[in-house]
Parts: structure tokens; C-alpha cells; sequence
């Protein structure tokens, strides 16, 4: 195999790769990019084993072959060289030559056939969507993560589902660790066909690397296939494995009580009281107490290994006082999400769940759970 391909055609997808090729896996070529020269083309396929990324970028191909090179170092090699256009060539016993003029590597690759297969991605009812849309609602969602050794699926996993309500068809993501839930709805075009079913779980990890390839300037195409969930760029597919389990029905803990207190918030400010207040908490001290009352919101936070802190803020409540402990840290990540002035907080009592949404964009709601006092 003998090609040249331009550094600034795949530098930056060979960065994005470094997830999938750097995760620790059974199979050692999992490390390994697989490339194939083919006509005018070079095709770069990389996988651990849940997640597949093939791209297809323009080269010059002298002779076609395929090759399986150490994913990191072949990154780092076309990251920092010296010119635009680079050699590869396969020599002997797979070894293979990467460099022009003056700067030549001579470096040892894997068997291309212990490559692990990829799904054969066919006849499947794509629909579009926004990539700048779809990058957000993955960032809503996967901002809920989960332990390392966690190994349920509806923890590990977001809830994808195609719906009709109204005159609309939404796409939903719902993500949850157990003390809190996200929830984000995109309305699609009423001339997409949206896939039929329950709803599918997709692995969070699997999401947070196929934001790496979400630009702000396109449209994608993804769609369900058995038991695979597909996104498609012009150059570009990542396939992502399901998990098998099933999402708990969320339906009445997202229901806003109409009885509830509806409070507006400065995002900025609320964001800001609570990352003071929660400088006190620790691992074993996470929450923090909300006082409701009197046309005011009081925070605080008690920890016997470190102090005690507290905080105000004005805000319109006439209602009987309220007294819940929360963890701040779920707030916080919520606040990030929301890109408006305002947000507003629908609470009801303190032993029922805080809902959180944007003043004036309701596709995204975020729900925290109490905790003890």
C-alpha cells in the first residue's frame, strides 16, 4: 500500500479517535486505526468494541492495501509534521513508512484481519436533524453520568424515543442517575419518518464521542437499525451498539404540579450562590439546605469537618415555608445547560422532586430529587 494524504484532512479526526482507540479493551489491535487505500480514497476505521467510526478522506493512492497502525502515535506523527502532504507505504512484515522529504518514520503495524468487524450499516430510515441541535441535547443528558463500576442500563445509558404528540413528532432524550432526571425534546419536520417502538438505550460514552464530530454548521442524519444507533455526516459514521434494559417510566415525575411554587431565578446569580455554598461539602457532607420564606431564599451549608456557610437571595414567594435539602452540584450542572437569563423553579414541598427549566425554552426540564436533612 502506497498513498499521500493531506495532514489537515484527518488531523483533527485521528484527535477526535483518541476515545475509542486510548479505552481499554480485550483486543490489543483496538488500539490500532485501520486504514484502507482504494481508488482515489483512503478509508480510517477505528472501534472499542461498542462504538465504530469510519471516515473517508481524498489521497493519492499509488497502490491500494489495508493497514492497522497504532492510533496514538500515528496521530501524534501527523499532528506535529512539518508539511502539509504525507507518505504512507507499506514495506515488509507490515512494517510501514510515514514521512516526505527530510522527516521519515519506520514503524511496525498490527494484522489488519484481527481487526474487529463492522456493522453493515444498510437500508436504514434515516432522519435529519440539526447537528448544533443534536450536539446540545447529547450535552443535556450525558451531563448526568454515572460511577465507573455502574452497570445498569438505564444508569449507564439515555433513553432515545421518536414520538407523535399534538401535530408534532419529537425526538426525546431522557438521562438519569436515580436522584435526578434530564429530559430534552427536539420537534422534527413533519416530512421526516420517524422510526416506530419503545425507545432505545444509548450508551452515554458512545454519545460523548460522537459530539467530537458535531460541528455547528450542518445537518446529520441518524436513525436506529436492530440494535444499533447511527449517525451520518458527509464523510463520516459513527455506529453505537444499544444496551439491552429497559428506562423507568419517567411520565409522573415529570408532571408539573400546577399547585406548586413557581419561582424565577437569575440563572447567573442562583449558579454563582450555590458554587459558594457548596465550597463547605464534601464527600460525605453533599447537601446543602433550602429555606423558603418571606420573599426570600436563605442556603445553607453545614459540614462538622469544615464550618458552616450561608446565603440569601430576594425572590417572590407568599406561600408556606419550605424546608429541603439538595445537592448543589445537580443544580449547577443543570444551570450550565441552560443558556437563558432566567430559570424557573417548580417546587412543591420537601419531599417532592425540584423542577428545573428555562424561562422561556420549555424543551429542556431537569428534576432533582430531595434528600435527607
Amino acid at each position: 500500500m502506497n498513498f499521500t494524504i493531506n495532514k489537515g484532512d484527518i488531523s483533527g479526526v485521528l484527535g477526535n479517535i483518541q476515545g475509542l482507540t486510548g479505552r481499554r479493551s480485550n483486543l490489543a489491535i483496538t488500539e490500532n486505526i485501520l486504514i484502507k487505500a482504494t481508488a482515489n480514497n483512503v478509508t480510517m476505521i477505528a472501534s472499542d468494541l461498542e462504538t465504530g467510526f469510519e471516515g473517508t478522506y481524498p489521497a493519492e493512492v499509488a497502490s491500494e492495501g489495508t493497514i492497522a497502525i497504532n492510533a496514538r502515535k500515528f496521530f501524534e506523527i501527523v499532528r506535529d509534521f512539518p508539511s502539509d502532504d504525507i507518505l504512507i507505504n507499506e514495506v515488509e512484515n507490515r512494517w510501514i513508512e510515514i514521512g516526505k522529504d527530510k522527516v521519515m518514520y519506520h514503524i511496525v503495524g498490527m494484522n489488519p484481519d484481527d481487526f474487529p468487524e463492522t456493522p453493515q450499516i444498510e437500508d436504514i430510515d434515516f432522519f435529519s436533524i440539526d447537528s448544533f441541535t443534536f450536539k446540545n441535547m447529547i450535552e443535556r443528558t450525558t451531563v448526568i453520568g454515572h460511577a465507573g463500576d455502574e452497570k445498569r442500563a438505564h444508569i449507564v445509558g439515555v433513553f432515545a424515543q421518536c414520538l407523535k404528540e399534538a401535530d408534532h413528532q419529537i425526538l426525546r432524550m431522557v438521562s438519569t442517575d436515580g436522584s435526578r432526571l434530564n429530559k430534552v425534546d427536539y420537534i422534527l419536520s413533519d416530512d421526516e419518518k420517524i422510526p416506530s417502538g419503545d425507545g432505545v438505550l444509548i450508551p452515554k460514552k458512545g454519545l460523548n464521542e460522537v459530539i467530537k464530530f458535531l460541528t455547528s454548521d450542518q445537518t446529520i442524519q441518524i436513525g436506529f437499525k436492530h440494535n444499533h444507533f447511527i449517525v451520518q455526516k458527509d464523510k463520516e459514521t459513527l455506529v453505537i451498539r444499544l444496551l439491552e434494559g429497559d428506562f423507568p417510566d419517567y411520565s409522573q415525575i415529570v408532571s408539573k404540579n400546577e399547585a406548586a411554587n413557581y419561582l424565577k431565578i437569575n440563572r447567573k446569580m442562583f449558579s454563582m450562590m450555590l458554587k459558594r455554598m457548596s465550597i463547605l461539602s464534601s464527600e460525605n457532607y453533599k447537601s446543602v439546605i433550602f429555606n423558603f420564606n418571606d420573599d426570600k431564599l436563605e442556603i445553607t451549608t453545614t459540614n462538622p469537618d469544615l464550618g458552616e456557610s450561608k446565603e440569601e437571595m430576594v425572590l417572590t414567594f407568599g406561600k408556606d415555608p419550605i424546608e429541603v435539602a439538595f445537592n448543589p452540584k445537580y443544580f449547577i450542572d443543570t444551570l450550565n445547560v441552560i443558556n437563558e437569563e432566567f430559570i424557573v423553579l417548580n417546587i412543591t414541598d420537601a419531599g417532592k422532586p425540584c423542577l428545573i427549566e428555562a424561562e422561556k425554552d420549555k424543551s429542556f426540564l431537569s428534576v432533582v430529587m430531595p434528600m435527607r436533612i
